[in-house]
């Protein structure tokens, strides 16, 4: 009876795919990447590359799920409830660090109803302007202006409580100067926005940013980073632009659902690190001003648990509060 129960046990453990030599085997079938904002913003961008050549390395389609709302935390909600099956991940990011000190009910907490899987990508946030909305070339006019018309220029961000919006909270008290946030639903929204003259400026991610920059759509007047982006050498820092201190990065991570089979987390995170280190990704990241990270499971976990702790200090000297 024992030995039937020891084999009836040992069958169920590998008929779930992560037993012993089964673990292999993962995955069976397509896997759902929740992505928490709307298709085109930032996410998006570092989202749909990896997913495609994640889908040729696993020979499994990895399947987008755009759940927009709510500064991303929507979609993590639904990412936390989802079966920990080993088919489905969450695609955050710096949001969702942010969030815990925002948000009074949120229905998941980001540390632990989730199992850090990886560091995706680490682009810094850019200062960018529609140029014709606001007569400025430089960071220090723009400063000089916006002290001269305060409370008159607004910026769009990808909602309430987004990195976009403690980004320009952030700045506002470095330099003194009073702005008007304007809360969309996701980075591509805010940059449509952005483009088409709804908002003055933004403080957005440089993977979403980049492309209209090199089309001339909007205008970057500095890096929130240490150092100058390859991707945009003739910006400067935004210490270099007469802002010191002034470092922000619209980070991007996956995680999975909290009870998720190790075996899976771990191929998972093995599967992105070799992803990051194809040639057409590291191209690809390069182009959206981010290098290739190399932190994965209980590492990135402690540098979430970082972030957390530096944005609660942000959100506090802001005084910025949700409804």
């Amino acid at each position: 009876m024992k030995v039937r129960k020891i084999a009836t046990a040992v069958f169920a453990v590998a008929a779930l795919g992560f037993g012993g030599s089964a673990a292999a085997q993962w995955p069976e079938r397509a896997i759902t990447l929740i992505v928490p904002f709307p298709a085109g913003g930032g996410t998006d961008t570092f989202a749909r590359p990896l997913a495609q050549q994640l889908t040729m390395q696993l020979g499994q389609t990895v399947v987008i799920d755009n759940k927009g709302g709510a500064g991303g935390t929507v979609g993590a909600g639904v990412a936390a409830k989802a079966k920990p099956d080993g088919y489905t991940f969450f695609m955050g990011g710096a949001h969702h660090a942010l969030a815990p000190s925002l948000y009074k009910n949120l229905s998941y907490n980001i540390q632990k109803d989730f199992v850090p899987v990886a560091l995706v990508a680490q682009p810094p946030q850019v200062v960018v302007i529609n140029p014709g909305k606001l007569p400025v070339k430089t960071l220090q006019e723009f400063i000089d202006y916006a002290k001269k018309h305060p409370g008159e220029i607004n910026y769009g961000t990808a909602g309430k409580g987004s990195t976009h919006h403690l980004a320009g909270e952030l700045f506002a008290m470095q330099t003194g100067i009073k702005l008007v946030d304007v809360p969309y639903q996701g980075a591509g929204p805010m940059l449509s926005a952005l483009i088409g003259g709804q908002v003055d400026m933004a403080f957005d991610g440089l993977g979403s940013s980049s492309g209209h920059i090199r089309a001339g759509a909007i205008k970057p007047l500095a890096v929130a980073a240490t150092e100058r982006s390859a991707s945009l050498p003739d910006v400067p820092t935004a210490a270099q632009a007469g802002v010191p201190n002034y470092v922000v990065s619209t980070w991007y991570a996956i995680w999975a659902p909290a009870g998720t089979p190790q075996a899976a987390v771990d191929k998972m995170a093995s599967e992105i690190t070799k992803a990051l280190n194809t040639p057409k990704l590291k191209e690809t990241w390069a182009g959206n001003g981010s290098a290739v990270p190399n932190m994965t499971g209980p590492a990135f976990g402690k540098f979430v648990d970082s972030e957390v702790a530096r944005w609660a200090k942000v959100v506090k000297d802001s005084g910025v509060t949700l409804d």
